[in-house]
C-alpha cells in the first residue's frame, strides 16, 4: 500500500512539475518574444519621420455607431502630427508638439488648444510620433505572434478612463506598425489601419499652422 502511495505521488510530482516547466518556458518565449518585438519597433521608428495613409473605424458602443473616415497622416518626433482627413468630411489635425488646431475649412472655423489635453495617453496613435513614450507610459503584453505579425496589448500606466487599452499589430519581417485598437473605458474603440508606410523627411512646417483671415476661432483649453 505504501509503495502505491509513492507511485502516485511520484505521478502526481512529475505531471505537476513538468506542467509548471511548461508554462515558465512559455512565459519566457511570450517575454522575449515581446522584447524583440520593441527592440524593433524603437529601431525601426526611433527619431523617425514617416508619412501613412489609414483608415480610421470609430465604434460608439452607447450610441450604436460607427463612424468610418480615411486621409493621409504625417509623423514627426518628438510629438508632431499631422492628420488630413479627406472623407467623410475634409478637416485636418495639425500639432506642432506643443500646441493643437483643428481645421475645418467647411465651417471656416478652427479649434486651437493643448496637445497634450488632445493626445493624452496615446489617444490617436500619438505615441508614433516619439515610440519611446511605449515603455514609458504603458504596460506591455503580447497577445500573439507568428512569422508575419506581433500583437501586443498596451495599458496606461498612468490611468485615464479615455484609454484603458491599446491593441497593436506590428508587421513581420519590417515591423512597419499595421493597425492600432484603442479602447476606452466607456465600451467605445477606434481602430487604425495604416498602409502605404513611408518613412522620409518632412518639411517642417508641415506641423504648424496659420490661422487663415474670415476663420472663427474656438480655444478648447
Amino acid at each position: 500500500m505504501k509503495n502505491c502511495i509513492k507511485v502516485v505521488f511520484f505521478l502526481l510530482f512529475f505531471v505537476v512539475s513538468s506542467f509548471d516547466t511548461t508554462s515558465i518556458f512559455a512565459a519566457d518565449n511570450a517575454e522575449a518574444e515581446k522584447e524583440r518585438a520593441l527592440a524593433a519597433i524603437e529601431q525601426r521608428y526611433s527619431g523617425k519621420e514617416f508619412s501613412a495613409t489609414y483608415e480610421q473605424t470609430s465604434i460608439l458602443k452607447a450610441l450604436d455607431v460607427t463612424e468610418v473616415a480615411s486621409g493621409r497622416v504625417f509623423f514627426s518626433h518628438p510629438g508632431k502630427m499631422r492628420w488630413e482627413y479627406s472623407a467623410p468630411e475634409v478637416h485636418q489635425i495639425i500639432s506642432d508638439g506643443v500646441n493643437l488646431w483643428i481645421y475645418k475649412p467647411d465651417e471656416k472655423q478652427v479649434s486651437k488648444g493643448s496637445a497634450a489635453n488632445f493626445f493624452k495617453e496615446g489617444a490617436g496613435g500619438a505615441f508614433l510620433s516619439d515610440i519611446s513614450t511605449m515603455r514609458k507610459n504603458y504596460k506591455i503584453t503580447l497577445n500573439g505572434a507568428d512569422d508575419s505579425m506581433v500583437e501586443m496589448t498596451m495599458i496606461p500606466i498612468k490611468k485615464n478612463p479615455d484609454i484603458s487599452s491599446i491593441t497593436v499589430t506590428v508587421a513581420k519581417p519590417d515591423y512597419n506598425i499595421k493597425k492600432i485598437v484603442t479602447f476606452n473605458s466607456y465600451g467605445d474603440a477606434t481602430e487604425l489601419l495604416f498602409s502605404n508606410i513611408n518613412f522620409i523627411d518632412l518639411d517642417e512646417s508641415m506641423f504648424e499652422f496659420s490661422i487663415p483671415n474670415g476663420v472663427d476661432i474656438i480655444y478648447m483649453d
